[in-house]
């Protein structure tokens, strides 16, 4: 894989980035809707959900996990997933901002 060239970029843009990685792939939405209806889970209800091997499953969370959208806590021989709220509050923000300037803008 080639270079990104992260370094040229702010912290924001680069968490920004990273944050919409994770939530470019339809299992992961699927996995944070799940989460937000249930409002917590764990991984084997997940997988319940899921049409996907158990493996699969366990590398989008990683992934949603590694980008700060979900936490989990280990509880005996499972982890308790949830969504992480400051993600979601960065997320919003940046949206929001997104959305103000497009607001005030005459483009197209």
């Amino acid at each position: 894989m080639g270079a990104t060239k992260t370094e040229h970029f702010t912290d924001a843009q680069n968490q920004i980035a990273t944050i919409a990685k994770a939530l470019g792939h339809p299992a992961r939405i699927a996995i944070i809707e799940h989460l937000l209806k249930v409002n917590e889970c764990i991984c084997g209800d997940i997988v319940n959900e899921l049409p996907l091997a158990q493996p699969t499953v366990s590398q989008h969370l990683k992934e949603l996990k590694n980008a700060g959208i979900i936490k989990g806590n280990i509880s005996g021989n499972s982890i308790c997933y949830c969504i992480d709220e400051k993600t979601i509050a960065i997320l919003n923000t940046y949206f929001l901002k997104i959305t103000q300037t497009l607001s005030k803008s005459e483009c197209c």
